[in-house]
């Protein structure tokens, strides 16, 4: 709502709204009169500094924790990535995935068989490691297996489609632990995939930098990158649709969407997200072990998308953080805890107390905040700018 001068003319002519000096226009800030100003990646001054303010000091993040540190956030930026795939088949789309972990692995073999030593009889490898290659190669290989099995789960939904996705988990374990040639066999596993960018390999150190500094950044630009796109993807046609599908799906079909078509892009653009985060988490690993795509894996996805936030690309970055940085928490509690152990030969121990607190935190999110992280992000936000009225 904007305030109006009176104006002198005929009634078909549109007031304008009084602007101020800086050209806005005064009224209420939240209120939008424009597609474009609602529609815009930022849309308020307050985004724009902060999102800029967040991005220098995590491009200063390097020269102020140690390499560890900067592992375990490059490894969250990795996740993210992961989480935000997820969150567009699952948040916008309301399409029940449980099958993440599946193309997760299908990204990381395709990266390494491509980056892989061609040398190496026991598997395959092509010898290619410019970074890029790989990567778009990962994306590529897991979007045909989404477009593959789309059009089985286009015509399911809820806890059928929920049955099909976790299939393919069980599928996946059989294949990597049988298919020795792709992921050198149980127990064995192979390397990861190279980040060498322009024949700088970003795993060793320099003399400036080390090499966790160098693939925390690159981590950082690869999150910021995909963040961009799935957020433009939610703004667009493509994402109204997404949630037109997940809302109401008679409906949506009834106005002219193609709910089927809908659906299978959904699990393409997703496949395509975990295909990349597969391909980038195990070039910082650097190991890849074929019993690391099961179904926890999937819980934790799916973990990160409610924690952090259902249809939201801020709330799937927070959720992935969070659960990246669980671990780290946990393991202290040994210190404090005497009964629990840190080895996973012993009972009780931190690993499963890091696997009950994956379902407990769902459940305690899900009934005491739905909206996860972002919705008490939202709730402090609104509780400072209405401060120090109470609604």
């Amino acid at each position: 709502m904007t305030t109006t001068e009176p104006r002198v003319g005929t009634g078909s002519e549109a007031p304008k709204p009084v602007r101020s000096r800086g050209g806005r226009p005064r009224g209420r800030p939240a209120m939008y009169t424009t597609y474009a100003q609602d529609m815009s990646l930022l849309n308020t001054r307050a985004k724009k500094v902060s999102i800029g303010a967040l991005l220098v000091l995590a491009a200063l993040a390097p020269f102020l924790f140690q390499d560890d540190m900067l592992r375990l956030l490059a490894t969250g930026c990795v996740l993210a990535i992961g989480a935000i795939g997820l969150n567009l088949v699952t948040g916008y789309a309301g399409q029940v995935s449980l099958g993440h972990a599946f193309f997760i692995g299908v990204g990381a073999y395709t990266a390494s068989v491509v980056s892989g030593d061609p040398t190496d009889e026991d598997v395959w490898g092509l010898g290619i490691t410019f970074l890029p290659v790989w990567l778009l190669a990962a994306g590529i290989v897991a979007a045909v297996l989404g477009l593959i099995v789309s059009p089985l789960a286009s015509r399911l939904r809820g806890l059928y489609l929920a049955i099909v996705t976790l299939g393919l988990v069980f599928i996946g374990e059989h294949l990597f632990r049988e298919w020795d040639s792709l992921t050198g066999g149980f127990g064995v596993g192979r390397q990861g995939p190279d980040p060498v960018l322009f024949g700088a390999d970003l795993s060793r150190r320099t003399e400036a930098f080390s090499g966790d500094q160098q693939m925390y950044w690159l981590m950082l630009a690869m999150l910021v990158i995909f963040a961009v796109i799935g957020r433009n993807i939610a703004r667009s046609a493509m994402g109204r649709s997404f949630a037109a599908v997940r809302d109401r799906d008679i409906a949506a079909e009834i106005t002219g969407v193609d709910v089927r078509r809908v659906k299978r892009r959904a699990f393409v653009v997703s496949s395509f997200y975990a295909g990349c985060a597969g391909a980038l988490l195990y070039s910082i690993l650097g190991y890849i072990d074929p019993s690391s795509f099961g179904l926890l894996l999937s819980v934790q996805f799916i973990a990160m998308v409610l924690i952090g936030g259902v249809s939201t690309i801020s709330g799937s970055i927070m959720g992935a953080f969070f659960i990246a940085l669980l671990p780290r928490l946990t393991r202290e509690l040994p210190a404090y805890l005497p009964f629990l152990s840190s080895s996973a030969t012993e009972t009780p121990n931190v690993f499963q107390v890091e696997t009950l607190l994956y379902g407990a935190l769902i459940i305690v999110f899900l009934i005491f905040e739905p909206r996860g992280l972002f919705g008490v992000w939202i709730r402090l936000r609104n509780y400072w700018k209405a401060w120090p009225f109470s609604y």
